[in-house]
């Protein structure tokens, strides 16, 4: 039988509303709220006139998309309504299970990815809750998939079927791999083809970067992601600091201080330095090298080794940062502090950024065929955009380039370099 129920029991649901609802993290604001309301209305109307329509909720970075998910399903849990809650990241889902299941380990069945409805029953969920939805991929078929699904049915289509209400939150400037599929235009013109009702909620008043919306703005326009708006100087914001650090040991001895305070803090860097497995000891290898100063990537296993976490709790577990993490660690996570290298894939000439391919070692962007330069110069953008927003407190920045770190220095002044703090 093709198609199979995935919709999660009565027992289930109850552990979810016990574990996740309440949860003090999990509370909402301003237009937050209004996308939740939203959604409950949406769920019992298409649940008493038999009718099915697409939600799409959309904010930047620290906007609360995720809180709102999460808020979501502990709610429609509660009133017993069928909810799943579903990405497209490993990192994200399994950080998600550990802090939505803390006491109730069942309710991990909850939390799936999005590649895990090629066989779900048309409309066997009132809700799928499709978090960080800018990583929907073209179609849900890879190398494992059986032979008799791989088909050429979108992704999409498999996220919209499954689900009375399916919910989309997302950030357009987060698509970072060849083949993500996932912006407002493409959602909606997809549920519109089908003949659904589609409504979208922004939430692009409230941040969470420090409090600091110009922050934000500030990187879109630094990256060039800003149409008509060129790159700036850095205006301030008594809630959030940004600095330049000259070496990377100086960005580092100052995140250390940082977290000596108490403060979260990671150190991310463009994927421009090689990345090699573990040694057979489980030690990792020093691949990010720049002058003498070197540190490893985050660890690819799925499991602990020593003080070294399991590469999906990079973020957010004791020990990670020892490691340098990438796109696919960071993404979807914040912290305090965040250190961000700017690799030489991504340098500064003249008026703003130039993307160099041959400094990328990404595996994911190696064809040029599937991944043509202007495309390739697009993802690098978002990539950056993505790692300089994850702080809430501050973001301190490094480029290995010297052109790049003067523009930035011209561009932060006065607020000057870290040695100057």
């Amino acid at each position: 039988m093709i198609n199979s129920p995935i919709a999660p029991s009565k027992q289930l649901l109850k552990l979810a509303a016990a574990e996740i609802r309440d949860r003090p993290q999990f509370q909402l604001i301003g237009n937050q709220q209004l996308a939740v309301d939203l959604v409950m209305h949406a769920v019992e109307h298409a649940r008493a006139g038999n009718t099915k329509r697409v939600i799409a909720v959309t904010g930047g970075p620290g906007s609360g998309k995720s809180v709102i998910a999460l808020s979501l399903v502990g709610e429609l849990a509660r009133r017993g309504r069928t909810v799943i809650h579903a990405t497209g990241s490993r990192s994200f889902t399994q950080t998600l299970r550990k802090v939505a299941a803390v006491r109730a380990p069942k309710v991990k069945a909850m939390f799936k990815y999005f590649n895990q409805f090629m066989t779900a029953d048309p409309n066997g969920l009132d809700v799928l809750i499709s978090d960080e939805a800018h990583r929907i991929r073209r179609t849900s078929v890879d190398r494992y998939t059986r032979a008799e699904l791989r088909t050429d049915r979108p992704q999409i289509d498999e996220l919209i079927a499954a689900a009375r209400v399916p919910v989309f939150l997302l950030d357009e400037h987060q698509v970072v791999r060849p083949g993500e599929m996932g912006t407002l235009a493409q959602i909606e013109l997809h549920a519109r083809n089908l003949g659904l009702e589609f409504h979208h909620v922004p939430l692009g008043e409230q941040f969470r970067c420090g409090g600091s919306e110009e922050y934000v703005h500030w990187v879109i326009r630094l990256l060039g992601l800003a149409e008509g708006e060129s790159p700036g100087n850095w205006p301030g914001d008594p809630q959030f600091q940004v600095q330049l650090a000259e070496t990377p040991e100086e960005m580092e001895t100052f995140l250390i201080s940082q977290m000596q305070q108490g403060y979260s803090a990671r150190i991310t860097a463009g994927y421009c330095w090689p990345w090699s497995d573990a040694r057979k000891d489980g030690t990792l290898v020093r691949d990010v090298q720049i002058g003498g100063w070197s540190r490893p990537w985050n660890s690819k296993s799925d499991r602990r080794i020593g003080e070294v976490p399991p590469s999906a709790l990079w973020a957010t577990d004791d020990g990670g940062f020892n490691q340098i993490g990438c796109i696919y660690t960071a993404q979807g996570f914040e912290y305090d502090w965040s250190g961000v290298i700017l690799g030489p894939d991504l340098v500064w000439r003249g008026n703003g950024f130039v993307s160099v391919r041959q400094a990328n070692r990404d595996p994911d962007f190696r064809n040029s065929k599937t991944v043509p330069d202007s495309k390739f110069d697009v993802l690098v953008r978002h990539v950056y955009k993505v790692l300089l927003t994850r702080g809430m407190i501050g973001t301190v920045i490094y480029s290995t380039d010297e052109q790049t770190r003067e523009a930035l220095r011209s561009l932060l002044q006065p607020s000057a370099t870290v040695a100057a703090r």
